[in-house]
């Protein structure tokens, strides 16, 4: 880590001080997302912060492994998609501590690397409730983009998004259906697929 990069962790840690929301902290405790230290502070202010600092792949490294909720969001924030390896993203992800952390890196990064929709596909087939988070946020944003999936594409997440629907996972079924719900809007075509899919498996939509 160089001098300019400490310099800046520091800075950043020192300053959640000052926003700290003890409210927000102990609701999150009691919802058990627990972090080795979590100061409460809010998205806004992180965006903020992360708009003053701009992008930078050696602090949103540095920021990632501290065990700090407000550095994990934002590490999110911060780091440069166009510069992050696959490895790291894979790393990352396993290291993901809670739900909250999972939506803001799609929101924030994975949905503007180069191989977003490959990571997202590969995600909703896991068995890890982290990853299908993730990967349905990803294509969501992708759709919201006007993204329109190949057959091989349309078939997976279809598949992947009724068996989300039918599992026990609440956020994931949030979800997966707010990815239906954004891949319908895609066109007439894309609702009639999706209002079949669903009547398929007994599930309403909308």
């Amino acid at each position: 880590m160089t001098d300019n990069t400490h310099q800046k962790l520091k800075e950043i840690k020192q300053s959640f001080r000052l926003l700290m929301n003890g409210e927000a902290t102990r609701s999150m405790r009691e919802k058990g997302i627990d972090y080795h230290l979590n100061w409460g502070v809010n998205i806004l202010d992180l965006r903020k912060m992360a708009e003053e600092y701009g992008k930078d792949y050696h602090l949103a490294i540095e920021l990632w492994k501290e065990n700090i909720r407000e550095c994990k969001i934002l590490a999110t924030m911060i780091m440069p998609p166009e510069e992050m390896p696959i490895e790291i993203v894979d790393l990352w992800m396993e290291q993901t501590p809670s739900l909250e952390v999972a939506e803001q890196a799609a929101f924030n990064l994975y949905q503007y690397l180069d191989d977003a929709s490959v990571i997202a596909f590969q995600w909703i087939a896991s068995d890890n409730d982290l990853k299908q988070v993730c990967g349905f946020h990803i294509l969501s944003r992708l759709f919201m983009k006007g993204m329109e999936p190949n057959d091989r594409g349309i078939n997976e997440v279809i598949d992947q998004a009724q068996t989300a629907l039918l599992g026990d996972s609440l956020p994931v079924r949030h979800a997966a259906m707010s990815c239906m719900q954004h891949f319908a809007q895609l066109g007439e075509s894309y609702e009639h697929i999706v209002h079949s899919a669903m009547r398929s498996v007994d599930l309403g939509f909308f």
